[in-house]
Order: C-alpha cells, then structure tokens, then sequence
C-alpha cells in the first residue's frame, strides 16, 4: 500500500514548459537553469521560466553537469560526453575509456577538482554498466563495474562519498573515495527506492534524494539510512516520468524536477538547502 507523501503533490507547480520530453538539469553561475531534450535540443531556461533552445546535439540528451569553471557537460546517447558552449557550439570530450566504448553516457558529476565521474548505463537488464571517471585532460578509466543500468550520480560536499543508482535493481549504490583518486568498492546504500529510480541530489544536511521514473515518486534517504516518501504525483502530471533534478532558487531551498514523460520542469519549495555543485564550490 502506498504510504503517504510528506509534501503534498499540489505544492509543486510548473516552472516552464515546452520542453521536448526533459532529463537533465543543471543550474549555472548566473541562475540560469539548463536542460536536454530527447532529440538532442540544449535549453537554456532564465529565472523567470523562459525557455530558449541554445544547440541541438541530434540524439537523445540525458545528464548535464556544469564544470567548476562553470562550463556545461551533456551525456548524449549519440556521441558520448559532449561539451557545449553558451553559444551552442558543442563538440565530444569523449566517448570512450581506453578500449572501453561508451554504450550509454547518462550522468555526470564534477569535484571541485576537476574530475569528471559519469555513468555509462550499458544495456537494460545486461549488466553491462560501468562507473567511469575523466581527469580534467581527457583521461578516462574505469573506476567499477560491470553493474546493472548505472544511473544518476551524488558526490557529498568533503568528496569523500559519492552515489549511484542502479535502475534495473531499484537499487542505490554508495563508494568512499580515497584521496589518491581510488575508489572502494560499491556498498549497498538503500534498496526498494520505488520503481526505476533515476536522478540523485544531496542537501546540506547530507540528505540524498531519488526521483523515480516509473513511479512518479521522490524519496528522501537520511544519513542513517532512513528512506521517507517525499513526493508522489497519482496523476503523473507534476511529477511525470521524474529524472534528474536540481537545487535553485534565491535561498537555494526549491527543488526542480526534469519530467521525462510530459513537457515541464516543475518544482517546489522544501526548505532544505541545496549542497551546491562543483561550479558553486569554494575551493
């Protein structure tokens, strides 16, 4: 039985709209909120809501992630990694890890460092996913795996934790990360987290957030391991097919919600703050 949401899903409201089916999000420096589109489109979307096309990369846009320099990092199914200037002009970072070709680029997350950690799903139910990371030069390597559908990422604000979703388990996954750049191996972080959960988020008191596509739910995953119902769309309107999703807003305190099955951002305010990402770290 489904137990009862924390917010209730008339608290969220759209923030805009006419986007092509919408995964990835991410905010730059400036406050302008970005996101992909399933034909390649790159939005760029002000803090009013207003929603200008800045690229198109022909293939399907899943992750974003902003650089600490504050430059934008799009996985696309087509191309791999692919870096995309405000102007539109986009070309591939990579699209392979030594020998390792990339099947399905999906999510990235920068340190303040540099680094660059993404996912690369492999194929639904073939457990052929891998954790990949980049040095700031382009090279790659392998950092675990294989596992089932590797999704959305989290690194915590020391970098000495970072998360990843397994989709096809409903499964999220949890790495301690060494200073000398390795990684341990992956610890079972929460299990059970509704039905093909997908993006992943943090606030500043260490709370991890998971949107899950197949049920339109967002859950929220205390430090100790305690898992909440944060929110759930009956309806699957505001929260319709939930990918990624983002912090903003002037007190950095409002959830967006990319919803891969409609044509909106919406979002909604839950008085948590945000950890901010690599291009709103201080060294």
């Amino acid at each position: 039985m489904q137990s009862k949401p924390e917010l209730s899903i008339d608290q969220f409201e759209i923030f805009a709209t006419g986007l092509d089916h919408p995964e990835g999000l991410a905010f730059d420096r400036q406050g302008n909120l970005w996101a992909g589109g399933e034909a390649g489109q790159i939005y760029r979307i002000d803090p009013h809501g207003k929603v200008a096309a800045v690229a198109n990369l022909d293939g399907f846009c899943a992750g974003l992630a902003f650089s600490p320099e504050d430059d934008l990092f799009v996985c696309n199914a087509r191309l791999g990694i692919v870096k995309v200037t405000r102007e539109g002009i986009y070309s591939v970072f990579s699209d392979h890890t030594g020998r390792h070709k990339i099947e399905c680029a999906n999510y990235p997350v920068f340190d303040r460092r540099g680094n660059l950690f993404v996912t690369d799903s492999g194929l639904w139910k073939k457990k052929n996913g891998y954790l990949l990371r980049f040095t700031p030069d382009g090279r790659g390597d392998i950092l675990g795996g294989p596992y089932g559908y590797a999704n959305g990422l989290a690194l915590s604000h020391d970098e000495k934790d970072l998360y990843m979703v397994e989709s096809d388990t409903n499964r999220i996954f949890h790495f301690d990360l060494r200073e000398d750049g390795s990684i341990g191996s992956a610890s079972l972080y929460a299990e059970q987290v509704g039905r093909l959960p997908d993006g992943l988020t943090l606030d500043t008191e260490g709370n991890l957030y998971a949107s899950c596509y197949a049920s339109d739910e967002i859950y929220r995953i205390s430090p100790t391991g305690q898992k909440t119902l944060l929110a759930f769309d009956p309806f699957g309107i505001l929260l319709g097919g939930p990918t990624n999703m983002a912090f903003g807003g002037k007190d950095f305190d409002e959830l967006y919600v990319a919803n891969l099955s409609r044509y909106a951002i919406t979002r909604i305010r839950i008085h948590r703050r945000g950890q901010p990402l690599s291009n709103g770290r201080s060294s």
